[in-house]
């Protein structure tokens, strides 16, 4: 049987986890967030760990918040061994500390850097994809699928973008909602937030129809590569970006 350790599905808890078992000397097989379904080979270890809040600080003090950063980024990602590999990573940082990103030669230290660049180039991408309409009462309203949990990050991102905007954002394949209220946002899952979307505002149709006209306009057909458009704009985004989805 393999023994699978439990953690309750944030950074924070798995940081404290990781350092339990470190501290006990134990060298886990598997590490999953509480909402793991296990297989009939696997026993399931629930941890009960006091929960040190500051373990964010201390571990950036550490090790420095340039490998701390990398180590989130992979949380974010969709890896199915993301908390192993952050396991490893954390307890190789002890010793190498801030020049562990140095040590590729290390199988964690390179999955971190390939993991990690994945979420950042895909949030990067996103924010340039994503498409706000514009609902009544002035809120504005976007919709996602990321392949990476990314909603914190591109929510950072449109807090100084979209500063003096309500704005809503929704990723639909995770059902979580980032709401922003102008000074803040909170990211809620969509069964403790029942959004009632509503109607569009009455220009909003007329500048998607003025936005698809001036995509169509500029283009020009005989230098048109859908090999080169798909790269910088892949397909699996398509379904959220008012340009190109009459083309799905």
């Amino acid at each position: 049987m393999k023994n699978v350790y439990i953690y309750e599905g944030n950074f924070i808890s798995l940081l404290n986890t990781i350092i339990f078992l470190l501290k006990n000397n134990i060298k886990p097989e598997n590490i999953k967030s509480e909402d793991y379904t296990p297989t009939l080979f696997e026993n399931i270890i629930n941890l009960s760990i006091n929960q040190d809040e500051t373990i964010l600080e201390k571990t950036i003090k550490s090790f420095g918040l340039f490998p701390v950063h990398r180590m989130y980024y992979v949380f974010l990602s969709e890896e199915e061994n993301k908390e192993l590999i952050i396991y490893y990573f954390f307890r190789n940082s002890i010793k190498y500390r801030q020049k562990i990103l140095y040590y590729r030669n290390l199988k964690c230290v390179s999955e971190v850097w390939r993991i990690s660049n994945y979420v950042i180039h895909e949030t990067h991408k996103m924010k340039g994809f994503l498409r706000f309409k514009e609902l009544e009462k002035n809120i504005l309203y976007a919709e996602m699928e990321p392949t990476n949990d990314i909603l914190f990050l591109i929510s950072c991102h449109f807090t100084k973008r979209l500063k003096n905007e309500f704005w809503i954002i929704k990723d639909n394949k995770r059902k979580i909602l980032s709401i922003y209220d102008k000074k803040e946002f909170i990211i809620v899952r969509e069964e403790e937030f029942k959004l009632t979307i509503e109607k569009e505002s009455k220009h909003e149709k007329d500048i998607e129809e003025l936005w698809k006209t001036f995509y169509k306009t500029i283009g020009i057909k005989e230098r048109k590569n859908e090999r080169c458009r798909r790269n910088f704009m892949p397909k699996k985004y398509w379904k959220y970006i008012i340009e190109v989805q009459e083309e799905i």
